[in-house]
């Protein structure tokens, strides 16, 4: 019953980009398209699953032993840095056009808050432990994906629809954006 809290709560009620603002960058930068979407969806629930679990384990087994907790932040950020140069890597070899589409945002993952604020928010769980907190980043990484691909679906459709000239572009996506967090409050209170 935990697990399915916490899925609900990730995905909808406490969803990180729409309820929690983190991970904004990518949401705006590289919503244009699905399929650039669905790709940056699939690295940051990478980084964010495989950067949560090294992190708690750093966390547990190095960081709180040897009292140097005051480190924690540069260490999350140390290893997130190298999990985002080795999907580069990655992506660079197997997709080269995911990753030219991808174009800046990719290493922008470094800097992405939602991985970072994954990463220190699974330290607090109640009952924390490795398992509770791996389940906490994929589905708060199924979250980030969904208002991804939520938002490149509208942002698609609204390309093809008659706006006035003033709200094209940037003031129909913020529009969008707010709305899209509005209808998200809907879910408070759900869990």
């Amino acid at each position: 019953m935990d697990y399915l809290v916490i899925f609900i709560a990730a995905v909808f009620v406490n969803n990180i980009v729409l309820s929690q603002f983190l991970g904004i960058c990518p949401f705006l930068g590289v919503s244009n398209r699905i399929s650039t979407s669905v790709g940056m969806s699939g690295a940051v629930f990478f980084v964010m699953t495989i950067a949560t679990t090294v992190t708690y384990l750093l966390h547990e087994y190095v960081l709180v032993p040897t009292g140097l907790i005051y480190l924690r932040t540069i260490t999350f950020i140390l290893v997130i840095a190298a999990l985002v140069q080795m999907v580069e890597i990655i992506l660079k070899k197997v997709s080269p056009a995911l990753y030219q589409a991808l174009g800046v945002f990719l290493p922008l993952i470094t800097t992405n808050c939602a991985v970072l604020g994954v990463a220190i928010l699974a330290l607090g769980l109640t009952d924390g432990n490795l398992l509770k907190a791996v389940f906490f980043a994929i589905s708060h990484s199924a979250g980030f994906s969904l208002a991804l691909i939520v938002f490149a679906s509208i942002r698609e459709f609204l390309e093809l629809a008659d706006l006035p000239e003033g709200m094209k572009g940037v003031p129909i996506n913020l529009l969008v954006a707010g709305l899209l967090s509005l209808a998200f409050l809907g879910f408070s209170g759900l869990v």
